[in-house]
């Protein structure tokens, strides 16, 4: 089938694909440490054709309903003109599957004036009061 989209969680060998955009997007060996990541059942990635495009990951708080939607990254090599579509299907989707897991709250940290602009088409709020920078520190 010719443009079929290919929502999933994670497989041992996507770990290796996603580390190498992270390389590419912000610099040599600068991502994000795999045991540092959630679960496989947590960790998401949306293919079209069999070409993984972007990724995505979803820490789930065990005591609240609440879900925290990070690290979302896409293939640097992948430049066709539905990359944004195919990333707000990827938000969807994962929308979608926080709900089966009963979540009810999702937040995020836009990395870029581009992917906020995707999370606000899909009806996110953005507080726009103070400026949002993700950081993180292995400790």
């Amino acid at each position: 089938m010719k443009n079929k989209l290919i929502f999933r969680s994670f497989n041992d060998e996507d770990y290796k694909t996603v580390f190498e955009w992270w390389s590419w997007w912000w610099g040599e060996n600068k991502g994000i440490k795999r045991n540092i990541l959630p679960h496989n059942d947590y960790c998401y990635i949306i293919e079209k054709n069999n070409t993984p495009v972007a990724s995505a990951f979803l820490y789930v708080d065990k005591n609240a309903p609440v879900g925290y939607l990070t690290f979302m990254i896409s293939n640097p090599h992948y430049r066709e003109k539905d990359r944004r579509y195919i990333m707000e299907q990827l938000i969807l989707n994962i929308e979608e599957e926080a709900k089966l897991q009963g979540i009810k709250f999702v937040f995020t940290v836009c990395g870029n004036v581009h992917v906020e602009n995707i999370h606000k088409k899909l009806g996110w709020t953005i507080d726009k009061s103070t400026p949002a920078y993700e950081s993180f520190k292995y400790i």
